[in-house]
């Protein structure tokens, strides 16, 4: 198990130097930066001055190896149009997508797994084929659209939700949340039913597939025969063994939802990385967009770490070598 973690970590290791290689470029020729630190109506002198205080005047490699070792100090610049620190800007607005993601893949992997079990237990029942026309939207129906009709529903017509913001949210040291308090739970969800429409339907049809095929296996039948409870037959015999592609999916939609939250962001005004993420690239400000990717791509890898792990938990007979 260590050797296995240790040869992950190194992977995980390449792979974020590929893709600080990937901002660094989109940093240094994705527009020139001279122009929005010195501002477009400064001369060519102070323009020259800006160059080598920022060491944009030396080669090429030196100034990779300078954005490196600056990433690995956790500086990443300042953000042209605020001239904050690039990474406490992210951070400041991570509490928020990270409980909106929290909540939405906690909605689609609860609710897609019940209700896939329940589709495989009795998959010709008209609540079965209402769930499977219902997933069917969920996975056809784009994000926007879906958010659009959350909000004309329970907003404008039942106005039983607030249609934008975060609400009142709650400091708790570091950490701003909006779980402890009534107006904060209404504020979210909308969002998190918007973001979690895809995921739910397919966790819903991957379960489903899995427990009618495992239903079907003999151990299964000789647990039937035993005598033993459904719920006992159902969720730890069968479950059990459906639950590996599950979480395997669940884990890399949740590091999706955390980094990619983009559109239901911005729908909602939810004040978070990816509502950030998307002014940023209107004002091109380079530091908060590099940023930003490299922080989803280190919690990418890092949930990808942590659901192989739970793979050993899940079903013990797997191995790591």
């Amino acid at each position: 198990m260590g050797r296995y973690i240790f040869q992950r970590i190194c992977q995980g290791v390449v792979v974020l130097l590929a893709v600080s290689f990937i901002c660094f470029l989109i940093f240094r020729f994705t527009g020139d930066p001279v122009l929005m630190l010195a501002g477009k109506y400064a001369t060519q002198q102070e323009r020259e001055q800006v160059r080598i205080a920022y060491g944009l005047d030396r080669p090429f490699y030196v100034q990779y190896a300078n954005f490196l070792g600056n990433a690995l100090k956790g500086n990443f610049g300042k953000s042209y149009i605020s001239q904050v620190d690039a990474l406490d800007t992210i951070l400041e607005r991570f509490p928020a997508t990270f409980e909106l993601a929290l909540t939405a893949i906690f909605i689609s992997l609860s609710a897609g797994v019940l209700l896939g079990v329940v589709v495989s237990i009795k998959p010709k029942s008209l609540v079965s084929r209402l769930i499977m026309a219902g997933s069917l939207g969920g996975i056809s129906i784009p994000t926007f659209l879906m958010g659009i009709l959350w909000v004309m529903l329970f907003a404008v017509y039942l106005e039983w939700l607030p249609p934008f913001g975060r609400g009142e949210t709650v400091q708790i040291g570091p950490w701003r949340t909006g779980f402890l308090t009534l107006d904060g739970l209404k504020h979210i969800i909308m969002p998190a039913l918007t973001l979690s429409g895809y995921q739910l339907a397919v966790i819903l049809r991957l379960t489903r597939a899995g427990m009618r095929e495992v239903l079907s296996e003999e151990y299964i039948k000789t647990a039937w025969s035993k005598g033993l409870s459904p719920f006992t037959v159902i969720v730890k015999h069968a479950l059990r063994n459906v639950l590996i592609p599950v979480v395997t999916i669940a884990g890399l939609s949740f590091g999706e939802l955390i980094a990619f939250s983009i559109v239901t962001e911005s729908i909602f005004q939810w004040p978070g990385m990816g509502n950030l993420l998307l002014v940023s690239i209107f004002e091109t400000d380079h530091p908060v967009i590099v940023t930003y990717i490299m922080m989803a791509a280190f919690i990418i890898l890092a949930i990808n770490i942590l659901v192989d792990l739970l793979y050993a938990w899940l079903n013990p007979k797997i191995q790591y070598n």
